[in-house]
C-alpha cells in the first residue's frame, strides 16, 4: 500500500513552533516514526508553505492508495485546495495536530474537510498514526465505505 503524507504551511517548524501546542518532535521525527510503525506501507512525504505546490501534489496523488493531508492554515482559507481534494478519487484523511474546533473562531471551520473522507483533529502527531491505521482498514472496503469506521487495537 502506498500512502502519501502532505503537510502544509509552517509544519516544517514542528519541534520549534509553539511546542506546547504542536509538541517537541520535528517533521523528520514524525516521518521516521510513521515509517518505523508501518513497515508494510510505502510512504511518500511532502511539505510546502505554498498553496499551488500543495494543489499539484494533491492532483498527482490520485492513483495512490490513500492521502493524508495536514493543510495547516490553508484548511481555513483555501477553496482551491478544497476543490483539488474533492476532485481526487483516492481515499483522503485530513489531520490537524491541535483540536481546531476548540481554538480561535477562524480556525473552527475547515474548508478542506469538504473534500476529504475523514478528519482527525486534536490527537497531536498521533493523529497521523490514527490516519494510517484508518487508511489501512478502510482501503480493503473503499469505495463502499458509507459512514463511520471503527478502529480496533
Amino acid at each position: 500500500m502506498e500512502i502519501w503524507v502532505i503537510n502544509g504551511p509552517n509544519l516544517n517548524l514542528l519541534g520549534s513552533r509553539e511546542p506546547e501546542k504542536y509538541g517537541i518532535g520535528t517533521l523528520a521525527d514524525l516521518e521516521s516514526d510513521l515509517v518505523s510503525a508501518f513497515p508494510q506501507v510505502t510512504f511518500r512525504f511532502f511539505q510546502s508553505n505554498h498553496e499551488g505546490d500543495l494543489i499539484d501534489w494533491v492532483q498527482k496523488s490520485a492513483s495512490v492508495s490513500a492521502l493524508i493531508i495536514n493543510p495547516g492554515g490553508f484548511a481555513h482559507t483555501s477553496v482551491a485546495l478544497s476543490d483539488a481534494l474533492a476532485a481526487n478519487p483516492t481515499y483522503k484523511i485530513e489531520v490537524h495536530i491541535t483540536h481546531i474546533f476548540s481554538r480561535e473562531e477562524y480556525r473552527r471551520q475547515s474548508l478542506t474537510a469538504i473534500g476529504v473522507n475523514a478528519s482527525i483533529a486534536g490527537a497531536g502527531t498521533q493523529g497521523y498514526h490514527l490516519a494510517v491505521r484508518l487508511a489501512l482498514q478502510t482501503k480493503a472496503i473503499w469505495p463502499s465505505v458509507n459512514g463511520p469506521i471503527s478502529i480496533d487495537s
